[in-house]
């Protein structure tokens, strides 16, 4: 059945595998979300309110039928979000969202394209369409674009013992062109601070671009384009919040000894 993340990341017409067969409306769960309030400015809790709407005069969910679904906001209680979601047998798609599916690109993420940046919106636009071959191509090239400048800026997390490894495979990097061959050389000497539940994105990223897209349907290059993308956004804002901490935390600690400095040189 349809679940929150299914509502609130997956773009139109991507399908969302789930064994309906012969069910009613009311046998559907009801999740919250977990979505923007344009009322709010801000991220809140949606609930779904009244029953599935639908354009049938029975409850009967058999294959082939649209139904509409309201979520509100639970802090201004006013503020709605609405989907079509089309039922078959075996899977459930959007085929309409309101407010649409937002193409919001990452700001760490487009500063570090710069130029570039316009792959990323293109990549996205194709994600809410459905366009899953598309979107896989487009968040590639961004992988071969910053992969030198992300594997770099890695380092600086890297663990004193650990740092020369890394800085050794980080050279043989620079002997390839080739983002997959970048990634193979470092991946297993990501620092612990990169892996969240102890997943390894940059194996995510070696794994989904190896498969390439060329025998791919669009649903499953939609899937690999995700992986990709949200993989991408982890690791820039991960490595560039953990380097402005380390760094808020220096100065905080600069300062300190320096206070204590000046007053023991007053007594």
């Amino acid at each position: 059945m349809p679940d929150a993340k299914f509502l609130e990341t997956y773009p139109l017409y991507r399908r969302f595998s789930a064994e309906i067969g012969h069910h009613f409306l009311h046998d559907i769960s009801k999740p919250p979300i977990r979505m923007n309030c344009h009322t709010c400015s801000c991220l809140q809790t949606f609930n779904m309110i009244g029953d599935y709407y639908k354009d049938y005069s029975y409850d009967d969910l058999s294959s082939g039928k649209i139904i509409r679904v309201v979520y509100v906001c639970a802090a201004c209680k006013s503020y709605k979000r609405f989907f079509l979601l089309y039922i078959s047998d075996d899977f459930v798609m959007k085929v309409g969202q309101f407010p649409p599916w937002e193409i919001t690109p990452d700001k760490n993420l487009s500063e570090l394209l710069g130029e570039h940046q316009d792959f990323y919106k293109k990549g996205l636009v194709c994600e809410s369409q459905g366009y899953g071959i598309g979107a896989y191509a487009y968040y590639r090239r961004i992988v071969e674009t910053i992969i030198d400048s992300l594997l770099d800026s890695i380092i600086d997390l890297v663990p004193e013992n650990e740092k020369q490894q890394y800085n050794k495979a980080f050279e043989e990097t620079q002997k390839t062109t080739i983002a997959q061959e970048k990634i193979e050389l470092v991946k297993d000497l990501l620092p612990e601070i990169l892996r969240p539940d102890g997943m390894n994105p940059l194996n995510l990223l070696h794994s989904t671009l190896s498969e390439g897209l060329h025998a791919n349907t669009d649903d499953e290059c939609l899937g690999a384009a995700e992986l990709i993308r949200e993989s991408l956004v982890f690791l820039v804002n991960r490595t560039l919040q953990t380097k402005e901490s380390s760094k808020k935390f220096t100065t905080s600690m600069r300062k300190l000894l320096d206070k204590k400095v000046g007053k023991s040189k007053k007594s």
